[in-house]
């Protein structure tokens, strides 16, 4: 089993952006059952990337602790 698993991020809100402390992660859209295909995420060397199923842009903000977001409650508790 893996120690650090790969974090998952929801914008059922529907915000145009949403800061993460990660570069690698899942978008899935919205919660289940309105959620796009879960699709795995890297930034690379960009501090941003665009979903390409949701169009959310997600920025890193490497100030931000492990289960925080900018707007709040977009981490998906696993």
């Amino acid at each position: 089993m893996a120690e650090n698993p790969t974090p998952h991020f929801q914008n059922t809100d529907g915000h145009s952006e949403i800061e993460i402390p990660v570069k690698k992660f899942k978008c899935i859209g919205a919660y289940p059952p309105h959620d796009h295909p879960h699709i795995f995420l890297d930034m690379g060397k960009n501090k941003n990337i665009v979903c390409p199923y949701c169009s959310t842009k997600f920025t890193l903000n490497e100030t931000l602790g492990a289960r925080e977001t900018i707007p709040t409650n977009c981490v998906v508790e696993q």
